[in-house]
């Protein structure tokens, strides 16, 4: 499986994710600059990744312009052709922006950034990133934003609910999810969601940031593992709900 990461102005995590791609999971990764459209040899079996940052300085909203950048247009065909898509943090908020993925990020409840470590359970494993998490762990993974609170209308929000599109909510240490738990007010507690090709996958939380046991984490890399070993034999998985 090959990655190509996109690189936004504003981009400040596309370094650690390719550091987790290359070095810790042992996998081929190609930068593709915004302003380009070529993918670079990405093919449906592979996986564009949208980073975290600040993209354009999070300018009108966040995601709301980089969601034109040249690069959108192949990543949407991309998408379209069944090819992986994930985006992380800022790269959630640009494929709602981009409609790939449904709903909008909004400015946390609090009105305020929030940078700390959170905890997130899996709540399906019918998609390539939670394919292979466990449904009753509370996972400790890194959020940093100001605009992470999930918001869809009633209709959308009951449609991700019924066709099991929600990957992640977020919960305590004991895995409850309460409010209590919920960091930034996102809606139903939701941290990530897929589309309904389940293709392209969005979470507010760094899986990127809990991958290496130097960092005391290694929580977020059950996520990665999970799609690389779903990409190499989907059959296996196909039961899998």
């Amino acid at each position: 499986m090959k990655f190509g990461v996109v690189v936004f102005p504003g981009s400040n995590c596309d370094d650690d994710v390719v550091h987790v791609l290359e070095h810790v999971m042992q996998q081929e990764v190609v930068k593709l600059w915004h302003k380009d459209q070529s993918l670079k040899g990405l093919g449906a079996e592979d996986c564009i990744i949208l980073p975290g940052g600040f993209s354009y300085g999070d300018y009108l909203r966040a995601g709301a312009i980089a969601r034109f950048s040249p690069i959108m247009a192949s990543v949407v065909d991309f998408a379209a052709n069944g090819g992986y898509v994930w985006g992380i943090c800022n790269g959630f908020q640009i494929l709602c922006e981009a409609h790939l993925l449904p709903g909008v990020l909004l400015l946390n409840n609090n009105q305020q950034f929030i940078c700390r470590n959170i905890y997130m359970k899996a709540q399906t494993r019918h998609s390539a990133i939670t394919a292979s998490t466990d449904l009753t762990k509370a996972l400790k993974i890194p959020i940093a934003h100001a605009e992470g609170r999930y918001y869809a209308d009633a209709a959308t929000l009951a449609s991700l609910e019924a066709n099991d599109q929600v990957l992640f909510r977020y919960c305590d240490a004991q895995g409850n999810i309460t409010e209590a738990a919920n960091p930034n007010g996102a809606l139903n507690n939701i941290a990530g969601i897929c589309n309904e090709q389940r293709n392209v996958f969005g979470m507010m939380p760094h899986p990127e940031r809990a991958s290496e046991n130097i960092l005391g984490n290694t929580d977020g890399r059950i996520l990665f593992e999970s799609l690389l070993s779903y990409a190499q034999a989907p059959a296996a998985f196909q039961l899998a709900g």
